[in-house]
């Protein structure tokens, strides 16, 4: 679990709902909202031991393991309390279906394929490989960011070419690859830059707004 500080049951208000709280179940990676569902304490315990998602069932007045049956388990990948303290949200990378209709969640969602926030992620991690550490010192990420700006425009700007050629070839699989690779290396450039992600979406947002036109 990739939580910085683990969440503590005694700092969970169980009684505030009879015993239960109400948890909220996103996923890590495309950040879609998948299910509701509610722990007691030992739920939640078991939850935090096993880095399962566990339910509290109310039909079944037992604790239920998303997945005992199905096999599609939710990965806790981290966790938050809200700051009233009687409401998780539980962050998880799940294996299948979520929902027991088959769709992907209970929102009548059937996909649950938007991972544009890996991009997020990704400026993170360049974030992190940027700083001067022991750990650091090998990555590809800190050399070139170490190298200076002229270098990493010109990896942008060497990936940019071959985004174009492999595009005219119609190579669709070489396309994707060298696609992200553009994408990594702006996001580098970006980071020698200090210009983050959200700063370029409201560019983007104010130019498609309706007062932009």
């Amino acid at each position: 679990m990739n939580n910085n500080k683990k969440i503590q049951s005694q700092q969970i208000d169980f009684e505030k709902q009879n015993g239960l709280v109400p948890v909220i179940i996103q996923d890590f990676k495309t950040m879609r909202v998948l299910m509701l569902g509610f722990m007691n304490q030992e739920a939640f315990e078991k939850t935090q031991k096993e880095e399962k998602v566990t339910f509290f069932s109310r039909t079944k007045n037992r604790l239920w393991t998303k997945g005992e049956t199905s096999g599609n388990f939710l990965h806790v990948q981290k966790m938050h309390l809200d700051c009233d303290n009687d409401t998780l949200l539980i962050f998880v990378k799940p294996v299948g279906e979520v929902c027991h209709t088959g769709t992907d969640t209970c929102f009548n969602e059937e996909k649950n394929t938007a991972n544009i926030h890996f991009l997020q992620h990704l400026e993170n991690t360049i974030e992190k490989r940027s700083q001067d550490t022991e750990e650091n010192a090998s990555s590809y990420t800190h050399k070139l960011l170490k190298s200076g700006v002229h270098k990493v425009a010109q990896k942008v700007g060497e990936e940019a070419v071959e985004v174009v050629i492999d595009a005219m070839r119609g190579n669709k699989e070489r396309f994707k690859e060298e696609c992200g690779d553009l994408l990594y290396h702006l996001l580098v450039l970006m980071k020698s830059q200090d210009v983050k992600i959200d700063e370029v979406m409201e560019v983007l947002e104010k130019r498609h707004s309706p007062s932009y036109q």
